[in-house]
C-alpha cells in the first residue's frame, strides 16, 4: 500500500530527533503507514486498557516496565485517547532518549490543544488524508507510480486540454465522486453500509469520548446541513436560526470537524475590499464519501443534481491532499465580486496567481477574475482533463 507519506516518515529520523505525530480521521491508514515503515518497532495501543492504564501513570518507572530496555522506536497509536497525551509523550521524549517516539491520533483538535506548550519543540507533525486520486489508482493497479498530476495540471501556465485516457475514467471517477477515497473502498467498492456505519464512528466516536461536544443531535444536523451546501458560503447566522443554536456553538462545533478532519473552510482572496467579499468562507468535506453517507444518498450520477458540487469537492479536496504532501507553498482560497463573478479555486505563492474554474463538463470562462488580476493565470478544469 503505497502512499505520499511513505518517504517523509521513513526519513524522518534520518533528519529529525523529534517525535514523529501523524494526525488523520480515522480509517485513513495510519497504522497501517507507520507498522509498514517501521515494522521492528515496539507497538502500543491506547485503546488496550490496561497499556491505557500504564502510560495514564505519568510515571517514568511505570513507562520503563511497559517499553522493553531494548526497544529503539516506539509506536504510540491513538494516543488522543489519554487523559494528556503531551505529557507522556514528553516524558518519553525526555526520559528515554535512546528511543525514536512515533505516535498517531484522530482528533488533531484534541492532540494539539494538549500538546502545544508541553511538546513544544519536541514534535513535527504530519497528516495524513484519505486516498489522493493517485493512490487510489495504484492501489487498485491501474497505475504504477504516484503523482501530482492534478496539482501539476493545476498549477501548469497553459490551458488544460482533454485526454484521452487509457483506463475507465467514467466508472472510477464516478465510484469516487459517490463512494469516496478512504482505503476501504478499494478493496470494498461501493459500499454504503460501511460508509453509513462509518460516518457515526468518524465524527462521534472521538469528539464524543473526548466530551468536545454537548450536544449530539445538534452536531449530527449541523454536519447534514453543511453536507447540503459544499462549495457554498457559510453564513453562521442562518445556521444558528435554522437549527436553533447559539452562533458561538456552531462556530466551535465547525472548528471541531475541521480540527479532526472532516471538512474544511476556503476562504476568500481579496486584494480590492471594496469590490471583493472578504470575510465569508466556503465549506468542504475531505471526502465526497462521508458527504454522501451524512446525506444517505448514494444515487448514481446520472440521477444526481449535485454532481457539480461533487466534482468541485473531489478537486478542491485533491488539490489541498496534494499540496499537504508535496513541498509546494501555494495558499488555496475561492474568490468571488460583489457582483456575484466566481472563481472556484484560488492558488498563490510567490511566484505567481492561478484562477480555477472547476466545472463538471466544459462552458465558456469567466473573464472577471482576470480583468481584475492581469498577471493572473485563469484555467477551466473538468471530467476531460483534469487528470
Amino acid at each position: 500500500m503505497h502512499r505520499h507519506l511513505d518517504e517523509k516518515i521513513k526519513t524522518h529520523f534520518s533528519k529529525y530527533k523529534q517525535i514523529l505525530i501523524l494526525l488523520g480521521s480515522r480509517q485513513v491508514g495510519k497504522t497501517t503507514i507507520v507498522k509498514k515503515i517501521f515494522p521492528k518497532a515496539t507497538y502500543l495501543l491506547v485503546d488496550n486498557e490496561p497499556v491505557r492504564k500504564i502510560l495514564e501513570t505519568y510515571d517514568i518507572e511505570s513507562y520503563k516496565n511497559l517499553i522493553s530496555p531494548d526497544a529503539k522506536m516506539l509506536i504510540i497509536d491513538e494516543i488522543h485517547l489519554l487523559s494528556n497525551p503531551g505529557r507522556a509523550a514528553k516524558i518519553i521524549y525526555d526520559q528515554l532518549s535512546n528511543v525514536d517516539l512515533v505516535i498517531t491520533g484522530s482528533s488533531s483538535f484534541h492532540i494539539k490543544n494538549k500538546t502545544s506548550e508541553s511538546l513544544a519543540g519536541r514534535k513535527i507533525d504530519y497528516k495524513l488524508h484519505p486516498l489522493t486520486f493517485s493512490e487510489y489508482l495504484v492501489q487498485k493497479d491501474i497505475e504504477q507510480d504516484l503523482n501530482f498530476n492534478i496539482l501539476e495540471n493545476v498549477t501548469l501556465k497553459e490551458e488544460l486540454k482533454d485526454k484521452n485516457y487509457l483506463f475507465d475514467m467514467e466508472s472510477i471517477l464516478e465510484s469516487i465522486l459517490i463512494y469516496g477515497q478512504y482505503p476501504q473502498n478499494v478493496n470494498n467498492p461501493n459500499d454504503k453500509k460501511y460508509l453509513l456505519n462509518f460516518v457515526d464512528s468518524l465524527i462521534f466516536k472521538d469528539i464524543l469520548e473526548l466530551k468536545l461536544i454537548e450536544d449530539k443531535k445538534l452536531a449530527t444536523d449541523l454536519l447534514k446541513v453543511l453536507a447540503a451546501q459544499i462549495g457554498n458560503l457559510i453564513n453562521y447566522s442562518e445556521l444558528s436560526s435554522r437549527l436553533g443554536a447559539d452562533i458561538r456553538t456552531i462556530r466551535r462545533y465547525i472548528e471541531i470537524f475541521e480540527q479532526s478532519y472532516i471538512l474544511f473552510r476556503l476562504y476568500p482572496y481579496s486584494k480590492n475590499k471594496r469590490n471583493e467579499i472578504s470575510k465569508s468562507a466556503k465549506i468542504y468535506f475531505y471526502d465526497n464519501g462521508i458527504r454522501n453517507a451524512l446525506l444517505e444518498n448514494f444515487s448514481n450520477l446520472s440521477l444526481r443534481e449535485d454532481k457539480g458540487a461533487l466534482f468541485e469537492n473531489f478537486i478542491i479536496s485533491e488539490i489541498v491532499k496534494q499540496l499537504s504532501y508535496s513541498d509546494e507553498n501555494y495558499k488555496c482560497y475561492y474568490w468571488r465580486s460583489k457582483q456575484g463573478s466566481e472563481i472556484d479555486l484560488v492558488l498563490e505563492n510567490n511566484e505567481g496567481l492561478i484562477g480555477v474554474e472547476i466545472k463538471y463538463k466544459k462552458r465558456s470562462l469567466n473573464q472577471a477574475f482576470k480583468n481584475r488580476y492581469k498577471h493572473a493565470i485563469v484555467k477551466m478544469m473538468t471530467v476531460n482533463n483534469f487528470y
